[in-house]
C-alpha cells in the first residue's frame, strides 16, 4: 500500500480489530484523546456514539477506524499519534510498522500468518467432526483393541504429571479386564 496514513490505517485496521490488547479502556482513551485535542476530527456527538458500552469493543473500534478513514489523512495521522502515546507495544506491532522496520521478514512471515487463519467455519467443523468421529470410534471399539490401551500408556511418558497419572491408570485398568 501507499505511504500515507490513510492507506496504512486501512491495512492496519484488520490487525487492530483482532488484537486483544485493544480493550474497552484503551479504545475509550483513544476516542477521548481525539475528541478533546482534535474536536474537528471527532465531535462530541461522534465520541458519544463511539463510546457506547452497549456495543462490543471490536465493533466500536471498527466503526471508529472506518470513520477516521473517511475523515482523511490528518485524522488517520492523529489516530496513530494517540495510539503511540497510549500503547506503544500495540503501535510498534502494527503490520505497517513491522514492514517499515524490517521489510524482508515482514513480507514472508506476517502475510503467511493471515493466510493460515482465514480457513473459515467449514474448516473448523470438518476438523471437529473428524476428532469427534475418532473419539467415538475409539470409545465403541475399546473392547476389540487391547493394543490401543498400551499405546496410551506409552503416550503418557511425555505429558505432565496429572495427565500421566490418568493415562497410566486407564492403561492398568484395561489390562486387568
Amino acid at each position: 500500500m501507499g505511504d500515507n496514513f490513510r492507506d496504512q490505517l486501512i491495512e492496519d485496521s484488520r490487525f487492530l480489530r483482532s488484537d486483544r490488547r485493544m480493550d474497552t479502556e484503551l479504545v475509550d482513551k483513544l476516542i477521548l484523546q481525539l475528541n478533546r485535542i482534535y474536536p474537528q476530527i471527532l465531535s462530541d456527538k461522534e465520541a458519544t456514539r463511539f463510546r457506547n458500552l452497549d456495543v462490543p469493543t471490536s465493533v466500536r473500534l471498527g466503526e471508529l477506524l472506518t470513520h477516521l478513514q473517511g475523515k482523511g489523512e490528518e485524522a488517520c495521522r492523529e489516530f496513530y499519534r494517540a495510539l503511540h502515546l497510549h500503547v506503544e507495544e500495540v503501535y510498534f506491532s502494527l503490520p505497517t510498522r513491522l514492514r517499515l522496520r524490517d521489510p524482508l521478514t515482514y513480507s514472508s512471515v506476517y502475510q503467511q500468518r493471515y493466510i493460515m487463519n482465514d480457513r473459515g467455519p467449514l474448516f473448523f467443523l470438518g476438523c471437529f467432526s473428524i476428532a469427534v468421529g475418532m473419539a467415538l470410534l475409539y470409545y465403541y471399539s475399546e473392547d476389540k483393541l487391547m493394543g490401543g490401551s498400551r499405546a496410551l500408556g506409552m503416550a503418557a511418558l511425555g505429558l505432565k504429571k496429572k495427565a500421566q497419572e490418568v493415562l497410566i491408570w486407564y492403561t492398568e485398568e484395561s489390562l486387568m479386564k
